[in-house]
């Protein structure tokens, strides 16, 4: 029996149904948290637990890659002192998740600009990313002032360039080259696109990678997003029927 043939001894389905790259929106923390009467940073603290528990659950599940988008950047029009305390919460963040980090041997990555970051938050993310430059399990990309058109922009620019060198001609612009030239340069394009929340919008995230993405949307806030959630996600997208234009066969 091949490995594709058995079935994953936690989800119960084929190994080859799982998805290499999850993407999550994670959406619902201010709603969730004032559901409760709470302050939206109390939301946004919570949902950190669930971005940790993610985080190892993937790992654990061998999933290739995930990236969380936690910060686009049209967040920056929030209030600023939202802001200031999310900062706080990713910088808190980076630091206390290392020891995890490293046990479970995920490489981090950064998806978006840097541009408008606070220092203290680039001085964790640099370190965090840093430290896990050699591991070779789950690689985890953090989606942190993100923009899905700023980043197509940036890789437009980046070929531009090298044609007006010499380097190449507008012949040798094909899909590989673009996908090259993008945050998630080496990573397979995600397959499995969750949005918490139950919003049917894509929000600027991961325009060129998610093309042929199967979109789950739950309706639970992402504070509530939990082991649970995230297996029945994976078992709904192995039943999904992946025809990528073809037909059915």
């Amino acid at each position: 029996m091949t490995q594709s043939e058995k079935l994953h001894p936690v989800l119960g389905i084929p190994f080859e149904k799982i998805p290499q790259h999850i993407a999550i929106i994670m959406d619902g923390n201010g709603r969730w948290a004032q559901a409760q009467g709470r302050p939206r940073l109390h939301g946004h603290a919570a949902g950190s637990t669930s971005v940790r528990r993610t985080i190892v659950d993937c790992a654990d599940l061998d999933i290739k890659a995930l990236t969380l988008y936690s910060f686009s950047t049209e967040n920056w029009r929030r209030p600023k002192e939202e802001i200031d305390g999310l900062m706080q919460l990713y910088a808190k963040y980076l630091v206390e998740e290392r020891p995890t980090i490293m046990s479970k041997n995920i490489r981090v990555r950064h998806v978006g600009l840097e541009d408008n970051l606070p220092d203290f938050v680039l001085k964790e993310l640099h370190e965090t990313i840093e430290l896990s430059k050699n591991n070779t399990g789950m690689t985890f990309c953090l989606a942190l002032n993100y923009s899905g058109r700023t980043e197509l922009v940036t890789a437009f620019r980046k070929i531009a360039g090298r044609i007006v060198s010499g380097e190449l001609t507008p012949d040798d612009i094909n899909d590989q080259l673009i996908s090259d030239n993008l945050d998630t340069a080496g990573l397979p394009d995600p397959d499995l696109l969750i949005r918490t929340s139950g919003e049917m919008r894509i929000s600027n995230y991961l325009l060129w990678q998610i093309a042929y993405a199967e979109f789950y949307v739950t309706d639970i806030h992402w504070p509530e997003f939990d082991t649970k959630a995230l297996h029945e996600a994976i078992i709904a997208f192995s039943q999904r029927n992946r025809r990528f234009g073809g037909l059915n066969k």
